[in-house]
């Protein structure tokens, strides 16, 4: 998997310097040669002191109409926004309760996306 990311803002809880603002798209390079456009919903961090990012997967309209989110490890190399796939189970599990916990914080339907204004 290969991505490019687009930051621009500031980071809500996120040591970050990427500039993430919620507002941030994402493109994944996937195993299988396909191309997936992302919104990044967030990064945080989990009980393991690690950052994560949540992307929301977005139809060629720039929607997403099952609510489908993918969790990756956050990384930065050289001051460069990265993503790493998670690849244990409970590492996996740690990354969606922190998000959970995330979504509960942040009354998620009170987000609007650009798209829906």
């Amino acid at each position: 998997m290969t991505n490019e990311t687009n930051c621009s803002g500031g980071c809500d809880g996120c040591t970050s310097t990427c500039g993430f603002n919620g507002s941030a798209t994402v493109t994944l390079n996937l195993d299988d040669g396909v191309t997936q456009e992302c919104l990044a919903v967030a990064i945080f961090e989990a009980a393991n002191k690690q950052n994560y990012i949540a992307l929301l997967p977005l139809d060629e309209n720039g929607e997403n109409h099952d609510g489908e989110v993918y969790l990756y490890r956050f990384i930065e190399e050289n001051g460069e926004p990265g993503l790493d796939n998670i690849l244990d189970d409970e590492e996996y599990e740690l990354a969606s309760d922190a998000f959970d916990e995330w979504l509960d914080s942040h009354e998620f339907d009170d987000i609007v996306y650009e798209d829906e204004e």
